[in-house]
């Protein structure tokens, strides 16, 4: 490495992570590109997180450890890192995931030969606690139409479980969103504004392992999930209506024609038209929280 910075920053955000954390860096260590600075935020944990982290640290001069005096939410914790990094490309990495070791070099290759790429994502194989394959997950996510209309829709349209967030991403694009917002499931509002901004590439090859466990966030409860994104004990919320909101807003930050604008805005009044039912139904579950009536929501964040 001779330059001040590497050319990519890889951010692992870390909450009590001990159980798998330490093979998570292992995975990361061992890629075949090498030229990275890989910065641990830890976000208050209370197991041997710190110690973990601290040890690899001091064996490994790419690596980078931030604690937090207290937890300031995933969300947070996800932007904190990307902020640090101040490098070309970045990547974020979730603590108990592994990247086979092509994984970075064969994106970097990707936004290397084309320019108009923002974001180059593996396939994902799922993988249990022990670490045992349970198989292949098809993201679907390659959106790589010429058109920002297109591409965002699609992302909107085909987005379940949010692997792509994980791919290698153009830093000075990336910087134009809003990055993630502290309301559950906003990176899917990411995703698809990062579309916005340039193609989203799906390379064939399975090399990101997501894990599978009763710790993850997958496994969460709502309430539990929207105090992992926040931070803090958080109250539901109108879910849908928040995220029609920051598409919204993506639309109206991003460099579009008026046309082009102007023709998402409609799609979006006819999401909001089809979806009118359920928002009508999370605001009657909210009232119904806020006034103390009956069992709390399980559906509004």
């Amino acid at each position: 490495m001779t330059r001040a910075r590497p050319r990519m920053g890889v951010g692992v955000p870390v909450l009590n992570g001990e159980r798998f954390l330490a093979e998570t860096l292992d995975s990361l260590l061992a890629q075949s590109y090498e030229d990275f600075v890989l910065i641990i935020g830890d976000n208050a944990s209370t197991d041997r997180t710190e110690e973990i982290a601290r040890a690899y640290a001091a064996r490994d001069p790419r690596i980078e450890y931030v604690r937090h005096s207290r937890n300031i939410g995933a969300a947070r914790n996800y932007n904190d890192l990307f902020h640090r990094a101040g490098t070309e490309y970045f990547r974020w990495h979730a603590s108990d995931d592994l990247s086979l070791p092509e994984y970075t070099a064969r994106c970097v290759d990707v936004l290397d030969a084309d320019p108009g790429v923002v974001l180059a994502y593996c396939k994902t194989l799922d993988i249990d606690q022990e670490g045992h394959e349970i198989g292949p997950y098809e993201d679907r996510v390659d959106a790589q139409q010429e058109h920002a209309r297109d591409r965002f829709l699609h992302v909107m349209t085909v987005l379940e479980r949010c692997n792509a967030i994980y791919g290698v991403m153009r830093s000075a694009l990336v910087a134009r969103t809003r990055l993630m917002e502290t309301f559950v499931a906003s990176d899917r509002c990411f995703m698809a504004e990062l579309a916005l901004y340039g193609k989203i590439a799906e390379l064939p090859a399975r090399l990101f392992l997501r894990r599978y466990h009763t710790g993850a966030s997958s496994a969460m409860t709502d309430e539990e999930r929207r105090t992992f994104f926040s931070g803090q004990p958080a109250a539901p919320t109108l879910r849908t209506l928040r995220h029609w909101w920051a598409y919204w807003s993506a639309i109206l930050r991003a460099p579009l024609s008026v046309a082009e604008t102007s023709r998402l805005q409609v799609d979006m009044l006819r999401r909001a038209y089809w979806g009118k039912g359920l928002m009508l139904q999370e605001a009657a579950k909210v009232l119904r929280y806020r006034l103390g009536i009956g069992t709390p929501v399980s559906g509004g964040a």
